[in-house]
């Protein structure tokens, strides 16, 4: 199928809209989107329908260590004199930096006498209104929200925040200092056609994390590779079984994107990859199920719930001490430090386990990028049809400038994007155990730059990785079909997924 650029959007914005009303199945949704040229990328798949778990994050933004930088605060007081009473508007999902920047908003306002109004909305929502506001060119939202898999969508929709800095120096922030935005998150989210198209804003990245005091009982070395990491699952399950705790907890619920992201990654670990440079699905050559082999041994020594379990069941896993080791979401770290955590000071974060060889790019398809580090971001853009261009770009700014960042950082515990926040007195200060702990920071940062892997970039893609893989991966795990065959689950996986590609005419 084709589309006139107007008849796409108001097929992208209808098929939205009617998904969020319930019209219309995810899965028909998803296959719609495809048509369209839509993807999603990892993690923000499994959160259409629903709002962003908060994992028990800490938001205390109230004290002395939160408070605004006078510098900033100063600029803002100079360069907002024309802009006050100006109303600006930004739509987003519940991403960690969004929900503390709503909180932060008032000091934004108080200083420059603009108002924001930051709209949460789940996903597919804000897909929605942001293809609905490009096409009308209507101005609504002065920021877009953008999953990193919409960037080519919406490249020609946003203003090029590297060259609007330097065509308005009468509203450049001072520092804003570009090159502190890590290149790996440039690269990997913002980047289109060699422009930036917005600003990195939120990557939630795999690692390992590990229960440090279970290990040393047994004496057990973290574990750095993959056949580490098993073994390791073994000897806990056999020793710690009867005491109700398991090597591991998976997100392996039937049918589920988090099924397919522990997927991918055993693959990838494996040497091997999604699709080959030929574009034919290799999930099913020897290197993929023999990935797949290890998931079904790990998940011998796993809660039996895991087959019913997304992220949140993992993490409910990891902090009700029902597990010992993951590979999984850096973002579940905080939560554990929480006050009131059964597991308080127990887990530790490293990064993520190591297999012998990954297949390169080059010998991938579909832009895929084998690696240890499943990834999911996005990036915050300003529109070319807000009504308050200059308004919205000093909030952009202030928004994702240093102190911000940094300051969101410490109200919940999450990556940042910027390299000075992960080095910051504040962040560093908080590398303890409690509450918003930021502990984990400087292994997230280390897996940003040397990690971090990305599913493929196609079309097709968000139907596959939330329907046919997980799916058919659902009934090998539970015995449903294929009789515990991982080939032969593949094999079937292959032969729909290549018809599919080949009828796309991909």
């Amino acid at each position: 199928m084709s589309f006139k650029d107007h008849d796409k959007l108001t097929f992208i914005a209808d098929a939205a809209r009617d998904f969020s009303a319930r019209r219309i199945s995810k899965r028909d949704f998803l296959k719609k989107m495809s048509l369209a040229g839509v993807g999603f990328s990892a993690f923000n798949l499994g959160l259409l329908g629903s709002t962003r778990p908060s994992r028990n994050r800490s938001f205390g933004i109230g004290d002395a260590a939160y408070a605004q930088d006078a510098d900033v605060t100063k600029w803002l007081k100079d360069v907002s004199g024309p802009f006050k009473g100006t109303k600006i508007r930004y739509t987003s999902e519940a991403t960690p930096p969004t929900v503390v920047l709503d909180k932060l908003k008032g000091e934004f306002t108080e200083a420059t006498g603009i108002e924001v109004e930051i709209e949460i909305v789940p996903l597919e929502q804000v897909l929605a209104k942001a293809t609905q506001d490009v096409q009308g060119q209507l101005g609504s939202y002065d920021l877009y929200y953008l999953d990193q898999s919409w960037v080519a969508t919406f490249a020609q929709d946003t203003v090029d925040p590297i060259a609007y800095y330097k065509e308005k120096p009468d509203l450049a922030m001072p520092g804003m200092d570009w090159d502190d935005f890590s290149k790996p998150l440039v690269d990997g989210l913002a980047v289109y056609d060699g422009h930036w198209v917005g600003i990195p804003f939120d990557i939630p990245i795999m690692v390992t994390m590990y229960r440090k005091d279970i290990l040393e009982k047994h004496k057990i070395a973290p574990p750095n590779t993959v056949d580490e990491f098993v073994a390791a699952v073994k000897m806990i399950t056999e020793a710690e079984k009867a005491n109700g705790m398991y090597g591991t907890g998976l997100q392996a619920k039937s049918g589920h994107y988090s099924l397919e992201c522990d997927w991918t990654q055993v693959v990838w670990n494996n040497g091997g990859s999604i699709f080959t440079k030929d574009k034919k699905f290799s999930g099913n050559d020897e290197a993929a199920v023999g990935g797949l082999k290890i998931y079904q041994e790990l998940l011998k020594n796993a809660p039996p719930e895991s087959t019913n379990s997304t992220w949140d069941g993992q993490f409910q896993m990891m902090a009700s001490g029902q597990c010992a080791l993951v590979n999984s979401w850096d973002e579940f770290f905080p939560g554990l430090d929480a006050d009131g955590s059964k597991v308080q000071g127990l887990w530790e974060c490293k990064r993520p386990i190591r297999g012998a060889s990954y297949r390169s790019p080059g010998d991938a398809g579909f832009g895929e990028i084998p690696n240890p580090a499943h990834q999911g971001g996005s990036i915050l853009g300003l529109s070319k049809y807000s009504k308050n261009v200059d308004a919205a770009w000093i909030f952009m700014q202030w928004a994702c400038s240093k102190d911000i960042m940094t300051r969101c950082t410490l109200g919940g515990g999450f990556a940042p994007m910027r390299i000075s926040s992960f080095n910051d007195p504040r962040v560093k200060a908080k590398e303890v155990v409690g509450p918003g702990t930021t502990r984990h920071l400087p292994i997230v940062l280390e897996t940003i730059n040397n990690d971090m892997a990305s599913e493929p970039d196609m079309p097709l893609w968000a139907g596959f990785s939330n329907n046919e893989i997980p799916v058919a991966l659902g009934k090998l795990l539970t015995g449903q079909d294929y009789g515990g065959d991982a080939k032969k689950c593949m094999d079937d996986v292959a032969a729909q997924i290549d018809k599919a590609v080949a009828e796309a005419g991909l």
